[in-house]
């Protein structure tokens, strides 16, 4: 058994224990498979905050979908077809299912939205290691503008650090906020100094 599934086991009741234990052996003897237009255990999936209860569920979706051994196709799948939360947990679990940039129309379309929920599991590792620098900096702003904490950006600091364009942006985004009369995000600031052209 993995640390992952023991702890998890752990957190639950004994009901949602046993559902679990029923939704992992259902997602191991269905192995994903792209021309499947969804699979048994994808239900399961979509029911995993009604058993498990929400401060549980992104780990049940993320654990489902590594013992299913879920592709692209599946995860997109998922995505398109989900709720909010089931979105979230494909986007958590991409790091861990995705090697290569296929998962990233995802990401954009998470960023797209004014969910926050969506938009931090957005600007995770997976995106961290394949958006492009426009398309990163555009994350960023997209934080800044929802509220989502600039801390949520995984390497943010590395990333931030040297980055004129960002810089500028962040600082015409201050400029527009001042001249609205609203107020500029203290992470604007965080951010802005990150970069090393804070003055």
């Amino acid at each position: 058994m993995t640390p992952a599934r023991e702890e998890l086991l752990l957190a639950l009741d004994a009901p949602a224990r046993s559902w679990l234990d029923d939704a992992l052996a259902e997602a191991t003897a269905a192995p994903d498979d792209d021309n499947v237009a969804a699979a048994p255990w994808e239900l399961r999936f979509a029911a995993a905050g009604r058993h498990c209860g929400r401060d549980h569920a992104d780990a049940v979706r993320i654990l489902l979908l590594q013992e299913a051994g879920a592709g692209l196709a599946t995860l997109t799948r998922l995505y398109q077809r989900g709720t909010a939360a089931e979105r979230r947990a494909v986007l958590l679990a991409l790091p861990h299912r995705v090697t290569g940039p296929g998962g990233l129309p995802l990401v954009e379309d998470a960023l797209r939205t004014n969910d926050t929920r969506l938009v931090a599991a957005a600007v995770g590792p997976y995106a961290a290691a394949h958006l492009d620098p426009h398309a990163w900096r555009h994350a960023v702003l997209k934080c800044l503008f929802t509220g989502v904490p600039v801390d949520a950006v995984e390497g943010l600091a590395a990333r931030a650090h040297g980055d004129t364009e960002l810089a500028r942006m962040l600082a015409d985004f201050a400029a527009e906020r001042t001249a609205a009369g609203r107020p500029v995000p203290a992470d604007l600031h965080h951010a802005l100094t990150l970069t090393g052209e804070e003055s």
